[in-house]
Formats: C-alpha cells, sequence, structure tokens
C-alpha cells in the first residue's frame, strides 16, 4: 500500500496534499492501472519505498522531411547555336545567299542549276555535323498500329483522326530524329550574329 498518512517520512511533492474525497478517484485510479500495466505498477513501488522514479525517455520526434527543392528554370534558350548552324549552312552552301535573292529574273534553269549547289552544301553540313536517323524504321506506306500510350511527340496523326488509340494506318512519312548533333565549340569573344562576313577585295 502507499503511505499516505501525514506522517509519512516519504517526501512531498506538493505543500498542499489533496482531500480524503480527492483521493479515493486517484487510490482507485492507481490501483486499476497497477493491474493493467506493469511499468506504472513498478512507479508506485518506487514511490512506497521511497525510492527516486526515472524520468521517461523523451519520445524520439520523427524528423520532418525537408520539403523536395524547386525545379530549376529551364535555361533563357540561347540564339548562338542557331546563328551557328545558319552561318555553316551559309558557309558550305549559300543558303542565305539562294534564299534572299530575288529570283523573278532567273530561269527555271539555272534556279535548278543553283538549287543543286545549296543542296550539295546542305547536305554536308548535315553529314558532317549532326547524325540523323528515321523516327519510324518502316518503309513510307506501311501499315501499323498504334496503341494507347504511343510518343505523341514522335507520331503525328494525320486524316480522319477520331476516336482514341489504337490507331490504324499507313506511314505517309517516316519522320527524322537527330541522334548526334556535333557543332564546334564557339570560340570566346565570337560574334554569332555575323553569319557570313563581308569580302572586301583589295
Amino acid at each position: 500500500m502507499i503511505d499516505s498518512s501525514p506522517n509519512s517520512n516519504h517526501p512531498s511533492h506538493d505543500n498542499n496534499p489533496p482531500s480524503f474525497l480527492r483521493r479515493i478517484p486517484i487510490a482507485f485510479g492507481a490501483f486499476f492501472g497497477a493491474l493493467s500495466d506493469g511499468g506504472f505498477a513498478g512507479r508506485i513501488e518506487l514511490v512506497r519505498d521511497g525510492m527516486p522514479v526515472p524520468t521517461p525517455a523523451p519520445v524520439p520526434v520523427a524528423p520532418v522531411a525537408a520539403a523536395p527543392a524547386p525545379a530549376p528554370k529551364p535555361a533563357a534558350p540561347t540564339p548562338d547555336t542557331a546563328l551557328q548552324l545558319l552561318s555553316l549552312l551559309q558557309r558550305d552552301a549559300r543558303l542565305i545567299d539562294f534564299t534572299q535573292e530575288n529570283l523573278s529574273g532567273f530561269s527555271d534553269a539555272d534556279i535548278g542549276a543553283a538549287a543543286r549547289v545549296v543542296h550539295e552544301g546542305c547536305a554536308k553540313v548535315l553529314r558532317e555535323h549532326f547524325t540523323i536517323v528515321p523516327v519510324r524504321d518502316e518503309a513510307e506506306g506501311s501499315r501499323v498500329t498504334l496503341n494507347e500510350g504511343f510518343d505523341a511527340r514522335a507520331v503525328r496523326l494525320t486524316g480522319n483522326v477520331v476516336g482514341k488509340a489504337p490507331f490504324n494506318g499507313s506511314i505517309s512519312h517516316r519522320g527524322w530524329r537527330a541522334a548526334e548533333v556535333r557543332l564546334p565549340t564557339l570560340a570566346a569573344g565570337h560574334d554569332a550574329t555575323v553569319l557570313a562576313q563581308a569580302e572586301v577585295e583589295l
């Protein structure tokens, strides 16, 4: 039993002990608590024997997961790469010269001859600086089935597009994909806006 008499030698944690009526529910609570909880019963036994009651270890608090870092904003587009490619097409294919020329005064034969030079030069630039492969391996005209989840970024539906996948159709164009890009690194201080230097003959 817990000694609750006024003459008890046990230290009191309260200078004003609870009244008799207040001690009744406390006694019942301690009684049933000791029956159902062995740890509680052990603490009562320590109090009865005048032993210090160990302070319960603090309950570890689970660390709050840090909020995920915001996704980095996409870098602002730079025109240097596009200008570099345009410069290469001008250098090897005279593409800008050809497109800036007024062709109304030239015959179809003259235009065809110039277009051949432009075509060969453009093909040279593409071969040297890009690896270009078809998006689809099937031959044009082949019948294909596009199941649900097909890559809409790589395949564009044309014609009578109704309903949802699967779609059955024929390949009218295989598409192109850049598998590799090999553009040269721009030198420091290079002005990419100068697509072709002006030429001064001395």
